[in-house]
């Protein structure tokens, strides 16, 4: 690496994990890439799992998909979201992985008999995969986002490795970027800086010193409180950035952050113009975001609504759809379970003031009835209806039994023994019974029907998009469903698998088995949300 010209940004977090680093560190993309640079980011988690494939939502949030199949965390999707760097499975990264090459390694006697430790072994493995994302591109940043707090002992190797880093390349190519939070007491408001001190303690005695201290806040740091931060954590005070609450979106920090000019100390310290930022696509986003025309209400019917980050990716595809359409965004969030324990029957109090009805992805038989429940209600009082993996095989269950008079119909996920198995497992998947082994996962091609909705929304004749799923629409029966009056839309040309179904007899009703909310960004939404917002507002008669 001491041959190349790229620049590494570590990024820690300390006194409490959920501060915000991977959208703070996507925004100092984001704005890098508008001062004219090019760059990748790495999400280094310090679990032991592989991957968060196995993980459950609530504990983990949603399982971020890449365009090659890595099922990763959803830091990722920021980073995709906010910047035009490609990532792939290189980009994500976890203590399992790490220790299962070094053991893989020992198995076969790559170590030559020696002894393998901590240092150097595991630390020369998280230093290779950062150096290999590195080396693959022509890149001017690299930021790399270390999962966990500091004081965590699972993140002492990554934090071992980056030190070591530091040593090899010297500060001009590295720049520490520590997130840290300045509470404030409520009686006395007062902003305390004692666990910013020491938090940069723990990380001074694991040899790394902050250049940059990003401190989280309700309000702005008073220049006093910045010089007091400065004083005892010995960096500069210029280099005390305040990142405040922001009020209404997201998409706000990367301004916020401008402001408190970030991205202008980062490029000092590597000694780089600051040239003018340019980012002309995101501010037309970000206006129209303040400044929305209408309003629009989205029922999100799921399996994991308790958890705000396990739908992550669709929250943030309806942002875009619905500030491409100048709206203001409500979302209603409905738990499944909720439904089948009350509202049976009572949908239409549920749902009084809905605009459009969306239902996405899950595994397992729980709060199914309610899902099947909301998609009848939905296709019945033609309301827009957007379903997503588990929505699609759900809206295929629910066409079955109240349309083609399939009773009992289901998956053979839920009922093994149904008379109708609609939806299925494909036979070559039949054998495995390893989880996370079991999945058709990233871009697959999916061909659309001529005259189809769907085709005419997308434009095109085609597009990849990403899976996340193990069963199937069982094609023995796709006459019967199509001489009831659903098409089916789509389909993946090798083996002719549905990808996509709609109704003809309703104003929006369209159901994917893969998952477009990965590849919808603020500056280019995905036309399937762009659309289903369009025909919901256009319910509500606006």
């Amino acid at each position: 690496m001491k041959d190349k010209k790229t620049k590494f940004i570590f990024v820690t977090g300390g006194v409490c994990s959920s501060l915000g680093k991977g959208i703070s560190t996507a925004s100092l993309g984001l704005l890098l890439e508008g001062h004219g640079y090019k760059l990748s980011i790495i999400k280094m988690d310090p679990y032991i799992n592989i991957d968060p494939g196995t993980m459950s939502p609530f504990q983990h949030g949603e399982v971020y998909v890449t365009e090659d199949g890595a099922e990763t965390d959803l830091d990722l999707g920021y980073y995709e979201r906010l910047t035009n760097a490609k990532l792939t499975r290189k980009n994500s990264v976890s203590t399992g992985q790490i220790y299962y090459e070094v053991i893989m390694r020992e198995r076969r006697g790559d170590y030559l008999g020696r002894t393998v430790q901590v240092i150097p072994h595991i630390t020369n493995e998280i230093k290779k995969r950062i150096y290999d994302v590195a080396n693959e591109d022509d890149l001017d940043f690299l930021l790399v986002e270390i999962g966990g707090t500091v004081g965590d002992i699972e993140s002492i190797p990554f934090l071992e490795a980056i030190r070591q880093i530091r040593q090899e390349l010297g500060k001009t190519r590295v720049l520490n970027v520590h997130l840290t939070l300045v509470p404030t007491i409520t009686v006395a408001g007062e902003q305390k800086t004692k666990p910013t001190q020491h938090s940069v303690k723990e990380l001074m005695e694991l040899g790394i010193l902050p250049d940059i201290l990003l401190c989280r806040s309700s309000r702005p740091l008073t220049d006093d409180l910045k010089s007091k931060i400065a004083l005892f954590c010995n960096v500069s005070e210029r280099n005390v950035i305040s990142a405040v609450d922001i009020s209404h979106s997201i998409y706000e920090i990367p301004y916020m952050l401008h402001e408190n000019k970030y991205d202008e100390v980062v490029l000092e310290h590597f000694g780089l113009p600051v040239k003018p930022l340019h980012l002309p696509e995101w501010d037309a986003f970000i206006k129209s975001l303040m400044n929305p025309r209408k309003k629009v209400t989205i029922a999100v019917v799921g399996k994991y609504i308790s958890l705000q980050d396990s739908y992550r990716s669709i929250y943030e595809a309806l942002t875009h759809g619905a500030v491409a359409n100048n709206a203001e965004l409500e979302i209603v969030r409905v738990e499944s379970e909720e439904i089948e324990r009350k509202y049976m029957g009572k949908l239409d109090e549920l749902f009084k003031g809905v605009s459009g009805i969306l239902v996405p992805g899950g595994f397992g038989n729980r709060g199914i009835e309610g899902k099947i429940a909301t998609i009848e209600y939905a296709r019945v009082n033609k309301i827009p209806l957007f379903g997503i993996c588990l929505g699609l095989q759900c809206a295929v269950i629910e066409f079955a039994r109240h349309v083609c008079g399939m009773e009992n119909a289901n998956s053979t996920e839920f009922d093994p023994t149904t008379p109708y198995p609609v939806i299925s497992l494909l036979e070559e998947q039949e054998m495995i019974d390893k989880l996370g082994g079991t999945m058709r996962l990233g871009a697959y091609l999916c061909v659309f029907k001529d005259g189809t909705k769907i085709k005419s929304i997308y434009n095109t004749d085609s597009a990849m998009e990403r899976h996340r799923h193990r069963f199937e629409f069982t094609l023995k029966f796709k006459q019967i469903f199509e001489d009831h009056g659903m098409v089916l839309s789509g389909f993946y040309p090798e083996n002719n698998l549905v990808e996509t179904i709609e109704y003809k007899d309703h104003p929006w009703f369209i159901c994917t088995q893969f998952h477009p909310e990965f590849k919808s960004k603020p500056v280019k939404p995905h036309p399937l949300f762009k659309d289903f917002i369009r025909a919901s507002l256009e319910n509500t008669g606006q």
